[in-house]
């Protein structure tokens, strides 16, 4: 998939978050990393329709997104979401929670909009979790079942904001093999995230944001072995710096 980002800017009530955001890559596996309120999250609620940038535009394949409210709707049928922590509703069943977008926004029978939840839940070893509700289920379990949910409206591109930061290792282990197994099967990803690991092997391309802009980009081997900028430089020896 090829994406442009063209001098994305974002202010909320007055403060810059982004600041003429310029990237250019055909990418399967893209992970964004930087330091915390770099403005990772806007830029990928930016891609993903959730939010209008207040300038610049975005080409995803050649096709520019509009940001007219009728557009991304159309838009965010196509992506696929994954948040931090809480995106399950705590009512519903894991099985539910997942038939949910099918019933109401892809106008699925309920019968059908099942028998799709039931086939992810098998193909991801999670089938003793669908009678479950979100409180009964571990950390790992939920995400696995919001990357489940994403992946039932069978998107082009799939966006997780950083899915393992609230979960213990051997957890975070179990979502990143999910996510290197989806990836492994052809699906375009773009993830923001902390796992340094994850980023370098699973990731073919690295953006690095910090101060709201792109800092510095490219291939994930060169980024994580001879980084350009001072900036890239301080942040992977602060953050690498008590990992074996």
């Amino acid at each position: 998939m090829k994406i442009v980002l063209d001098k994305i800017c974002k202010s909320f009530a007055g403060k810059t978050v982004l600041k003429n955001v310029c990237y250019e890559d055909d990418f399967n596996a893209l992970a964004v990393i930087g330091p915390s309120g770099a403005g990772k999250s806007t830029l990928l609620r930016i891609i993903g329709g959730l939010l209008p940038p207040t300038s610049g535009d975005l080409y995803l394949d050649g096709i520019k997104v509009s940001f007219s409210e009728k557009e991304l709707l159309a838009h965010r049928r196509t992506i696929g979401f994954v948040f931090q922590t809480k995106g399950l509703f705590e009512h519903l069943t894991a099985l539910e929670n997942v038939m949910l977008p099918l019933i109401h926004s892809f106008q699925l029978d309920k019968a059908e909009a099942a028998e799709r939840a039931r086939e992810l839940f098998a193909r991801f070893g999670l089938e003793e979790e669908g009678h479950k509700y979100p409180h009964q289920l571990s950390g790992g379990q939920q995400q696995r079942i919001q990357i489940a949910r994403a992946m039932a409206i069978k998107p082009k591109l799939l966006l997780l904001d950083e899915p393992t930061s609230a979960l213990d290792p051997e957890l975070t282990a179990e979502v990143l093999d999910m996510l290197g197994e989806l990836q492994a099967g052809g699906l375009k990803t773009i993830i923001v995230t902390h796992e340094m690991g994850f980023a370098k092997k699973a990731c073919e391309k690295v953006v690095f944001v910090a101060d709201g802009t792109v800092v510095e980009s490219g291939d994930s081997r060169q980024i994580f072995t001879e980084p350009q900028t001072k900036a890239l430089q301080a942040f992977l020896n602060k953050v690498l710096e008590w990992q074996p």
